[in-house]
């Protein structure tokens, strides 16, 4: 009864809108409490050990990153080498708002910030120039949600943390599928912008383009030092935040001389605090795992599953199915957190490498971020656009369908995850 009354108090507190971190907490604290043999004090020791940790310490720091390179002047550089590359197309501002959330995947590692920083510049761009609200607010959330495929990924550190699986191989596996996204992506802005004949940004110059790539030259040196550093082997996960951290302070204080020392506090303070709030979930969510370990919960889950089917695609699509209905339901860390110890020991039977699980994963709660009602990439879209969330999903419909299709050619065919990790790590 104890795992059912622990799922069940969880879902209850989630359904009263209890901050996240709390509910797991509370939660987890009931089934301890009701099992009797264990001391309450492993609560706190927990909380302790389920942060304590070297990988995980690359969290806060490219929030640091993400947050010191947007008030630098570096999205703004982004978005202009964007708009050259692919403003000629029809609705350009809605194929640069995807590209520019590409570009500044490779440098926050989350899709809120993602979203947030390419979407402060565009969203109001392309409502002055007469898109529909709804349809630039959809258009940028779902560019933003590829902020967490494309490395580095704050989701993907986190899935390495539960499993063990290397955070190297799974940034490299992120590489195609988040092409793949953003190509796609691309493809549908640019058919709906045409059917509702918005209009382009600029004729396509190759004198503009070569102008803006190298205005935006050291913009772009962020995703070489922490991907090259990464691939390379040079840097682990966390060595390469530190780099992009002290990277962006360079740039912004002494290249764009865009950011003031005045400035660094507030930062600081506000990077903090949003990393606080993930590392807390992370902390309380320990306490769950550790008590779902104690009563074999993922292995009954695991074998739950195995009987409904054993057929390794079959199982895999019925994954697919679980993942995207927690991202709608489920924040991502708390998803990652609750569902990685359940999916681990089903790995020998689904026939796929631990890496090629992390990406497809990821890819699940990504496209939960455009679902609502917790669409974290929606809800700040509609922030920055002032509309009400209704209006973006009436218009989000295309763009999750071709995710979707996405999805399933991510979980079929291995060599868009594994290719480019079995060229780096021979």
């Amino acid at each position: 009864m104890l795992p059912l009354v622990l799922f069940m108090t969880l879902m209850l507190l989630f359904l009263l809108n209890m901050p996240i971190a709390l509910a797991i907490g509370m939660a987890s604290l009931l089934a301890l409490w009701l099992h009797g043999d264990l001391p309450l004090m492993m609560v706190i020791q927990r909380l302790y050990a389920g942060v304590d940790s070297f990988p995980l310490m690359a969290v806060p720091l490219f929030m640091c990153a993400g947050a010191l390179m947007e008030a630098g002047g570096i999205s703004r550089r982004v978005v202009q080498l964007a708009e050259s590359i692919v403003g000629w197309l029809p609705g350009g501002l809605a194929a640069v708002a995807v590209v520019s959330a590409m570009f500044f995947a490779g440098i926050s590692g989350s899709a809120a910030a993602d979203t947030a920083a390419v979407g402060a510049i565009l969203i109001p761009s392309m409502i002055r120039r007469g898109y529909d609200t709804g349809f630039a607010a959809a258009v940028q959330a779902a560019g933003g949600s590829i902020g967490v495929v494309i490395p580095p990924s704050i989701p993907m550190i986190i899935f390495g943390f539960l499993t063990g699986a290397s955070v190297g191989k799974l940034f490299a596996a992120g590489i195609l599928p988040g092409l793949l996204m953003g190509v796609s992506l691309i493809g549908v802005a640019t058919a709906l912008s045409w059917k509702n004949r918005y209009s382009t940004v600029v004729a396509f110059s190759w004198r503009r383009l070569a102008q803006c790539a190298w205005e935006a030259k050291w913009a772009m040196g962020a995703p070489v030092v922490i991907l090259g550093g990464i691939l390379s082997g040079v840097f682990t996960a966390t060595e390469s935040a530190a780099a992009a951290t002290f990277y962006a302070l360079f740039v912004g204080l002494w290249v764009h001389r865009e950011l003031r020392w005045r400035n660094l506090p507030e930062l600081f303070v506000r990077s903090a605090v949003t990393a606080s709030l993930v590392l807390f979930i992370i902390a309380t969510a320990s306490i769950f795992s550790w008590f779902m370990a104690i009563e074999d919960i993922p292995a009954r889950v695991a074998r739950g599953l195995l009987a409904v089917t054993t057929h390794p695609m079959a199982l895999l699509m019925l994954i697919n199915g679980v993942l995207l209905a927690a991202g709608t339901f489920v924040e991502t860390t708390a998803a990652l957190i609750l569902l990685a110890p359940v999916l681990l020991p089903l790995v020998p039977t689904l026939g796929v490498e631990i890496t090629q699980l992390g990406a497809i994963v990821v890819v699940n709660l990504a496209i939960g971020m455009l679902t609502p009602p917790l669409g974290i990439c929606l809800v700040v879209s509609c922030t920055l656009a002032q509309c009400r969330l209704e209006r973006v999903i009436a218009r989000i419909g295309p763009f999750l369908a071709v995710l979707l299709v996405d999805l399933v050619l991510i979980s079929l065919w291995s060599p868009l995850t594994l290719w480019i990790p079995s060229l780096l790590h021979r």
